[in-house]
């Protein structure tokens, strides 16, 4: 699930979205070489709760049309155990969002769970850094960092 949340000066809202998909290759915890993870994510299904507003969203800032998808690729860093199968990680690999692409790194948690990991992570994202247009609707600005919370489940394949 990705979270995105806006505080705006008179309203905050979240867009929310369940369509993430990905991969991540980790030979084990112990040995992060050669280890690979991609995730994006359908713009096109971030709901705000409100049609008009997604619409807005989607056409006029997103342009989802054109950047239908946004991804990260890139590799683990680090690891750390900070208690029994919870896992601090970081990652650092590149960001891709409306067109742009930089360089990104962040950290999160990894959950060992029977089948596979969740995977848990929150990081700002600049949208003038992405050459997004800040949103007005009406009077209302929308602030120019979105707070990004993502959580997902990456299952192990047999």
């Amino acid at each position: 699930m990705l979270d995105s949340f806006s505080d705006a000066p008179l309203e905050d809202f979240d867009g929310i979205t369940n369509n993430i998909d990905g991969y991540m290759y980790l030979k084990s915890l112990e040995d992060l070489s050669d280890n690979q993870l991609y995730f994006e994510v359908d713009l096109t299904t971030l709901d705000t709760g409100i049609d008009l507003r997604n619409r807005h969203m989607r056409d006029n800032y997103l342009e989802t049309e054109k950047y239908r998808f946004t991804y990260f690729e890139g590799s683990i860093q680090n690891i750390e155990e900070i208690e029994s199968n919870l896992y601090e990680v970081t990652v650092a690999g590149q960001i891709s969002i409306h067109g742009v692409t930089k360089n990104m790194e962040a950290t999160g948690t990894l959950k060992e769970v029977d089948n596979g990991f969740i995977a848990k992570t929150n990081f700002d994202v600049s949208l003038p850094d992405f050459k997004i247009d800040i949103p007005q609707f009406m009077f209302m600005k929308i602030d120019e960092v979105m707070k990004l919370e993502l959580e997902f489940h990456l299952k192990h394949l047999n």
